[in-house]
């Protein structure tokens, strides 16, 4: 669930990308520059693409690759939001596809979201998730909004 929070947000918390010929065997991967209980991507592996935390229990598909590790630093706040998305998925788990439904006298509607489509954790953590969200695609790098961070004030106009 983690991943695709993270997929969602457009925001992997990225610290360093180690790019390089890995080797996952007996189920576990040295990797000396994360610290135990950090989260990592794996990107361009045939079996293990995905996100990890990295710890004594990590059960990945033995296999060579070269590829690259993300190292992340996931606020503990996005990590307690997504539990929070488990125990919602937990709990609706079977009531999407519809959105009503009636017979014999019995009529049942759930609620929908702008698109007309039935209500997902997308759209029920939408404002705990806003401060993480980042825009999606490389056009952010390429045409940086000028609103995103302050200008600093000038002596002759504090306004500017």
């Amino acid at each position: 669930m983690l991943e695709s929070v993270l997929h969602y947000l457009h925001n992997w918390f990225l610290v360093a990308v180690y790019d390089g010929l890995y080797t996952i065997k007996d189920g576990s991967i040295e990797l000396p520059f994360l610290q135990s209980g950090q989260y990592f991507r794996i990107v361009g592996s045939l079996f293990n693409d995905g996100v990890y935390q990295y710890n004594e229990e990590i059960k990945l598909t033995d296999e060579t690759f070269d590829g690259e590790i993300w190292a992340l630093a996931v606020p503990k706040m996005v990590l307690n939001i997504t539990h929070q998305i488990e125990n919602w998925e937990e709990k609706n788990a079977g009531k999407e596809g519809f959105t009503s439904e009636s017979f014999a006298g019995y009529s049942y509607s759930k609620s929908t979201n702008s698109r007309g489509v039935a209500v997902g954790w997308q759209d029920v953590f939408a404002t705990q998730l806003a401060p993480y969200r980042k825009m999606s695609g490389t056009y952010q790098f390429a045409y940086p909004n000028p609103h995103m961070t302050p200008a600093l004030p000038y002596e002759d106009n504090p306004w500017r």
